[in-house]
């Protein structure tokens, strides 16, 4: 598996969230953990753009689509 080009704090930027590891950390510890059912880009603590880039992100296999999977599996944990 290759490395991500874009890490957490990348996409938490992209997001327009807070994205020093502080943050992030806070930030997964808030929403933790997600529903099973839920899909990460239908999570009610999301604005209608960041949902939708989420979803972009993944349907596309995107550059972006590694460091969101990670994230969901973070906020699962």
């Amino acid at each position: 598996m290759e490395n991500p080009v874009h890490d957490l704090s990348a996409l938490f930027k992209q997001l327009g969230l807070p994205a020093d590891q502080a943050s992030i950390d806070r930030f997964i510890r808030d929403h933790s953990p997600l529903a099973p059912t839920c899909k990460l880009s239908e999570a009610t603590f999301w604005n209608k753009a960041q949902a939708a880039l989420l979803r972009e992100e993944l349907l596309e296999d995107a550059d972006w689509a590694v460091v969101v999977d990670q994230l969901n599996v973070r906020l699962r944990g």
